[in-house]
């Protein structure tokens, strides 16, 4: 499986740093079972788990939107690859004056929209794509009028925006819509890294993870399956 976590101009560091290095120590504990063989009973994990940064232009430094914090992306974002695309959000104000020379978040995610449109519809199109997004990732999407329609979570100061843009906004840590999964705020990375251990190699690969960090995961993951509440 890979993993293409996308870079931009002014990205929120936690939004990648967490799910890379969870989806990281679940590419070794996929390994690990794969080397060693199943145990009675348990089916192997299937293939291996490949995270690498991206962005749209190819190999650069990108600048985060956090005291200069810099990461180097050693590729360009390929949609046209089986695996995961990851959108994280931006860092930055939340208001502000940009004629002022202000780079809002708002304003960040604007520009990694218009920029990385075209790529991202088509990584939404590819029927072996799934695109994850976390915080403001999927307002960026939305920005770009790529979601419309489509079930998502964003940051909770985003979530009118994102209705706006006429994407069912749910209240939920992670929602699945499918080919499109979304996390809520900055520290979500983390609770979709696992989610997307467990989706792909099972809850035993996730937990294993879960455990080396020693974190919990927080809420229930939102699909548009079930019965439908009587309040709703």
């Amino acid at each position: 499986m890979l993993v293409q976590m996308v870079l931009f101009d002014g990205f929120d560091p936690l939004d990648v740093v967490g799910p890379f290095e969870v989806l990281a120590a679940g590419g070794d504990a996929v390994a690990g079972v794969t080397a060693r063989g199943p145990a009675a009973g348990e089916r192997a994990a299937a293939g291996t788990l490949d995270v690498e940064l991206v962005t749209a232009e190819g190999p650069r430094e990108v600048v985060s939107g956090t005291r200069g914090l810099t990461l180097r992306a050693t590729a360009r974002l390929r949609p046209d690859r089986p695996g995961y695309v990851v959108v994280p959000g931006a860092s930055g104000p939340v208001s502000g004056d940009p004629d002022q020379g202000v780079q809002t978040i708002p304003v960040l995610l604007a520009r990694f929209a218009e920029s990385t449109a075209p790529l991202m519809r088509t990584a939404l199109d590819n029927p072996d794509v799934t695109v994850a997004t976390v915080c403001g990732g999927s307002l960026a999407l939305a920005m770009a009028g790529l979601i419309e329609g489509r079930h998502a979570v964003t940051h909770h100061l985003g979530m009118d925006v994102l209705e706006a843009t006429g994407v069912h906004a749910v209240q939920a840590r992670i929602v699945d819509d499918g080919d499109l999964i979304s996390s809520g705020g900055v520290t979500s990375g983390l609770d979709l890294g696992l989610y997307l251990l467990e989706r792909e190699f099972g809850p035993r690969i996730a937990h294993a993870v879960e455990t080396l960090f020693e974190h919990e995961r927080r809420g229930v993951v939102w699909r548009a399956t079930g019965r439908t509440p009587i309040a709703a």
